[in-house]
């Protein structure tokens, strides 16, 4: 048993149960709530968050990973609410996701580490509440310049508090390669690695690979789909049963990349299409995705080691 760090405060590993390793409250863009706080419907946010997360842990959701940086919009304050009103408990990110701030591209990553790990020793923006991973993200076109900067910076966060990564990626340019090997470079334990999005291919070479590095795979854009070009729920499920059956349920795990929508005029239309596509939101899942894999073939031995286990264990170091 390990103790990491929850919005409430400290968490023990062994009291984590099913867990969504990759999962969204609210979304936005770095300091938005704060300068414009009108563009955002909070509150609104807030409540749907509560319903849709209380019905999770009614369901058997205990954890969830919100891995919202602050590029991203990320909304300490309102995450503590939720995971207080709900039960869930919610591990929040320190990290850099897509839209770096410019300041970062031409620093040293010694200059940005330090960031990441006040965040996690000390607090996050003057609440106290601690980070409990490192998100970095790296997308079409694989690892640009800044994004490299972002990385080492992860990394050597890493390396000074203990706390895991995890990744963004396009799995179908491999783009977890290209992370894994700058990460190989910064001397990371690649068990304290998780690449995420890597159920945006079916192509089980490229994930096999991975999982050989000895890294953990995150299988988490359920339901899917909303890119041109990359597989449906079923394909998904599908190559979930061919990794486990090639003696990989121990280092893969399963999410949904969800964040709360509100379905109002203020919503784009594509966003609303998403609620269409999964009106299941966090437990989407739980409903769909569990029963197909038994229906394959998948025992609840296994299920239980993909969605309680394996988190468990990746955040002990295990």
């Amino acid at each position: 048993m390990v103790r990491i760090n929850s919005v409430r405060g400290p968490l023990d590993t062994k009291d984590m149960g099913f867990t969504l390793p990759h999962e969204h409250v609210l979304v936005s863009s770095a300091g938005l709530q704060h300068t414009y706080p009108e563009f955002i419907n909070r509150k609104g946010i807030l409540g749907k968050a509560v319903k849709d997360l209380g019905e999770a842990f009614k369901q058997g959701v205990g954890t969830i990973v919100d891995v919202t940086t602050h590029d991203l919009g990320r909304d300490i304050r309102l995450l503590e609410e939720v995971s207080r009103r709900t039960g869930v408990h919610i591990v929040a990110c320190t990290g850099t996701w897509r839209d770096i701030p410019r300041a970062f591209w031409s620093a040293d990553p010694d200059w940005v580490a330090p960031l990441y790990v006040r965040e996690i020793e000390e607090g996050m923006e003057g609440t106290g509440i601690k980070a409990g991973i490192i998100k970095v993200a790296n997308d079409e076109g694989g690892v640009t310049a800044e994004g490299e900067i972002v990385l080492r910076a992860a990394a050597r966060a890493q390396k000074a508090t203990g706390v895991p990564i995890s990744t963004h990626t396009w799995a179908p340019e491999r783009v977890g390669e290209q992370q894994i090997r700058i990460f190989e470079d910064e001397g990371v334990d690649l068990n304290r690695v998780y690449v995420g999005h890597s159920n945006d291919t079916t192509d089980v070479d490229y994930l096999m690979g991975l999982l050989k590095k000895g890294v953990w795979v995150g299988l988490d854009r359920y339901p899917g789909g909303y890119h041109p070009g990359t597989p449906k729920w079923e394909e998904r499920t599908a190559v979930v049963k061919r990794l486990v059956d090639a003696g990989y349920a121990s280092r893969i795990m399963l999410s949904h990349d969800w964040s709360i929508i509100l379905d109002d005029d203020r919503t784009p239309a594509s966003r609303r299409e998403r609620l269409r596509d999964n009106p299941d939101g966090y437990l989407f899942i739980h409903r769909r995705v569990l029963p197909r894999l038994k229906k394959l073939g998948v025992s609840e031995e296994a299920v239980h080691q993909i969605m309680v286990d394996n988190p468990r264990r990746f955040f002990e170091g295990d």
